[in-house]
């Protein structure tokens, strides 16, 4: 069957005087009497292409309407008609206007939602709606035809403005824009574990054929299965991304969103979409039917869709998709605390998950010391199952405890940030020996602005009524890397984290006054202009060390 408008044009008129006849008896349905009413606008309406996947964007409650015209043949020529709904359920409706009487219909991978209508009339004119249907699903209508006739497609969105996408061919013998799906389209659980699924599908009969042009990809989301590409795609873009369609998919280059990650390896690829819902993971892996999905949270629910898709036209069809629940996590891993000993411990931000310590009293009086290290930790402490301090910790923090002997104390420590955080944790029965010195008022570096020059700078920082050691790090760094370096301080390292170089001096001193317990120093020997990082570290009786808050300060350019 061939598109020939110019020899169209006589059929076209004998139709259109058909139809003004018709037209005066009683309509059968609105929606035939819509489209005679259209034929006489027919110049201005939309024509259908052939062989090519048309976008159709539909609005609210108003019905759009697309054309084509088969022409006459001694035998029974076939056509197809693949619809793809985009977002929400749509209904849509095939009718035809002939001149003559044979025709044959065949419907193909419909549902309970598919109707079919074949008539059969002997009369010069007739409009026969021969096929409708409502819903999501990708619909193939399969026809047959040896007449003349002009068939009309009505699209009608009754949720919300949507699109979708159609697909018209007259030519059988030319190959498939959509790749094929096997006999058995469902996609198999094969295997589950706590932070993984593997999967496995029938290969496409597409794939075995045009194995250059064709790969698998796969989607994987919590909220639930999607029936074509372009749905999980406006699914994407509604939650925020702006993601090209199919892009990711055909490989073409683009560049990411803010909120996208793509990761490349084993000739894979995986792109992340962080959407308001959760991730969203589009993985393609070739031409493999077996795939196992890493990095899965435990004890959740995930669907998986599998799509073939024709790395030439952009085109895909949909496997059956499916879901599985990964498993539960097992309990985690108790670490026994023992007195005076003093661990650190680092949590992950991402998985915020709790890090516990257990710790069986032998004293009636025990207390808890954390040091934070980096970033932000929550701290709940439970006595025989019973909450005794729940908190989020800064600095240094005690929590000094009564009980009985041999009362189980459970430590739980979770990061308050995405990103990772660190922390020290000691216990003792012993308050007299406490793990850290004791410490001034306030833990920040002071420096004077009057007293700098270009080779010196004047700093001054709190003492304590104990003497103490306090030793003083300097380090050189440049202006864009200030930010990064204060982030990124461990404020449990000491100063054998340091290089030599850096010492700048160690002294003793204290006061039994607390409001004179000051100290200053002046560091000389330094550049003009030049931008420092100054560390001052606290060491009390049990050697470990506390870092003051550092401070950066900058040398005069001219004096």
């Amino acid at each position: 069957l061939k598109m020939s408008w110019l020899r169209f044009y006589l059929p076209l008129h004998v139709l259109m005087a058909a139809c003004l006849c018709h037209s005066i008896k009683p309509p059968t349905t609105s929606s035939q009497q819509s489209f005679r009413t259209d034929l006489f606008n027919f110049y201005h309406s939309l024509i259908l292409a052939d062989g090519k996947e048309t976008t159709v964007h539909l609005m609210k409650d108003i019905p759009k309407r697309y054309y084509f015209v088969l022409e006459e043949s001694r035998v029974l020529s076939p056509f197809t008609i693949t619809v793809t709904p985009c977002d929400v359920p749509i209904e849509w409706s095939i009718l035809v206007h002939k001149a003559s009487a044979s025709f044959l219909g065949k419907e193909t991978q419909g549902d309970h939602d598919t109707q079919e209508v074949s008539r059969s009339r002997k009369a010069p004119s007739t409009v026969s709606t021969i096929f409708n249907y409502k819903g999501n699903s990708v619909e193939t209508y399969m026809g047959m035809s040896s007449h003349s006739a002009l068939y009309m497609l009505e699209f009608l969105s009754t949720e919300r403005d949507t699109h979708i996408t159609v697909y018209l061919t007259t030519d059988t013998t030319s190959g498939h824009l959509y790749p094929e799906l096997p006999m058995d389209p469902r996609i198999d659980v094969i295997g589950v574990g706590h932070t993984t699924v593997t999967l496995t599908w029938k290969h496409s009969p597409s794939v075995l054929q045009h194995r250059e042009s064709i790969q698998y990809c796969l989607l994987v989301n919590e909220k639930h299965n999607y029936k074509s590409l372009c749905a999980a795609e406006t699914a994407i873009r509604s939650s925020g991304m702006k993601l090209p369609p199919t892009l990711a998919l055909s490989l073409s280059p683009y560049l990411l969103e803010p909120q996208q990650v793509m990761i490349l390896s084993n000739s894979e690829l995986s792109i992340i979409n962080k959407v308001s819902s959760g991730e969203v993971r589009q993985i393609c892996m070739g031409t493999k039917n077996t795939y196992t999905v890493p990095n899965l949270s435990p004890s959740t629910q995930y669907y998986f869709d599998v799509f073939v898709v024709n790395l030439l036209t952009n085109a895909s069809a949909a496997y059956t998709g499916t879901f599985a629940r990964t498993l539960e996590e097992p309990e985690p891993k108790v670490t026994e605390l023992k007195d005076g000993k003093v661990i650190q411990v680092v949590l992950d931000g991402k998985k915020q998950k709790f890090y516990s310590l257990q710790y069986q009293a032998r004293h009636k009086k025990v207390q808890f010391s954390f040091q934070l290290c980096r970033g932000q930790v929550r701290v709940h402490i439970t006595k025989n199952g019973k909450t005794v301090a729940s908190e989020n910790i800064s600095g240094l923090r005690y929590f000094s405890l009564k009980g009985k002997l041999l009362d189980t104390y459970l430590v739980q420590l979770r990061s308050t940030e995405e990103s990772n955080s660190s922390v020290k944790v000691q216990v003792s029965p012993h308050f007299h020996k406490p793990l850290f010195p004791l410490l001034p008022e306030s833990l920040k570096i002071k420096s004077f602005s009057k007293l700098r020059t270009c080779n010196s700078v004047t700093i001054a920082w709190l003492g304590t009524q104990e003497e103490s050691k306090y030793c003083v790090y300097k380090r050189r760094i440049e202006e864009n890397q200030v930010w990064r370096e204060l982030q990124s301080i461990d404020r449990c390292s000491g100063p054998e984290s340091r290089h030599k170089s850096e010492k700048v001096l160690c002294k003793y001193f204290y006061d039994l006054n607390p409001q004179r317990a000051v100290t200053t120093e002046t560091i000389k020997g330094l550049d003009a202009g030049t931008l420092y990082l100054f560390d001052v570290y606290l060491f009390g009786p049990s050697g470990i060390p506390v870092r003051y808050h550092s401070k950066v300060v900058k040398t005069r350019k001219k004096c």
